[in-house]
């Protein structure tokens, strides 16, 4: 099926004023300038060239060298902020903002782009936390999200972290040591940290699910696509390469793979979204 063909089917799929749930990963992240993890110029090449992604994002790890860990996702967090909102992002707000409560945003993505660009809090699920925030590591009870202090955020000059720093990423009520706000490989999602319920929650919602830029190499995103699935609802995968949700949204009623970077399928979309909603 051509380019065309898909987008008029989405238009005329608009005009029922579905329930539309979009799933992001890093995809979309890359598009502005974010390295993706396990590419040639990925973050666990350039980060932690002797450390696995399953070795090194763990809390196992943490627990052992949480300095480490913490220069790391320093290092991470300064790539972040040198970025900015892609066509993409800024396509998703614009959809949000004409079908509001017809509409949710599950990302993977811990960059915080989507806020950034303006996403609203209230529909937008980061299931893999964000990495602009840390949490209490230790049984206290300030186990709830806060911001980097400024002093984090600056970025360290070598691999070791400053006395200064150190001191702010320790928690003032108990003195354990913070921790990035994010999900590691050896944890569970949950739905006071990730989400989770409410995620699968907006999944059951749908009425069209569009997906771009991830492969569903994680659980809860993987979840989502098997209750579109089991929904037989349309699914529209945008990413240039073709994985397991191409296949999902080619064998679903009505959906399709386009195989375009997010920054020109995700506004065409939405384009034709708005046109078809009225």
């Amino acid at each position: 099926m051509s380019l065309e063909s898909l987008l008029d089917r989405i238009e005329k799929m608009a005009g029922k004023r579905p329930f539309v749930v979009v799933l992001t990963g890093a995809g979309v992240s890359a598009e502005s300038g974010i390295p993706t993890f396990r590419g040639s110029d990925g973050f666990w090449t350039q980060g932690s060239p002797n450390h696995t992604p399953e070795e090194m994002a763990t809390f196992a790890y943490f627990s052992d060298d949480p300095e480490t860990v913490w220069a790391w996702y320093i290092f991470r967090r300064s790539k972040c902020l040198e970025a900015r909102p892609n066509p993409a992002h800024r396509a998703i707000v614009e959809l949000e903002d004409r079908i509001a409560d017809r509409f949710a945003l599950i990302t993977q993505n811990v960059d915080g782009l989507h806020r950034e660009a303006g996403s609203g809090s209230a529909r937008s699920f980061e299931i893999h936390g964000n990495i602009s925030k840390m949490r209490c590591s230790g049984r206290c009870s300030q186990r709830r999200p806060r911001p980097l202090p400024t002093l984090v955020e600056e970025i360290a000059a070598g691999p070791k972290l400053s006395s200064d720093q150190i001191a702010a990423l320790h928690c003032a009520d108990c003195g354990a040591w913070m921790r990035p706000h994010v999900l590691w490989f050896d944890e569970y999602y949950t739905e006071e940290h990730c989400r989770s319920e409410s995620a699968t929650e907006v999944a059951w919602k749908a009425d069209l699910l569009l997906i771009v830029g991830t492969t569903g190499a994680t659980t809860l995103p993987s979840i989502v696509g098997e209750i579109a699935m089991r929904k037989q609802i349309p699914i529209f995968d945008v990413n240039p390469d073709a994985g397991v949700f191409a296949k999902m949204a080619e064998r679903s009623p009505g959906g399709g793979h386009l195989s375009l970077p997010a920054s020109e399928g995700v506004p065409a979309i939405v384009e034709r979204l708005i046109a078809g909603w009225g």
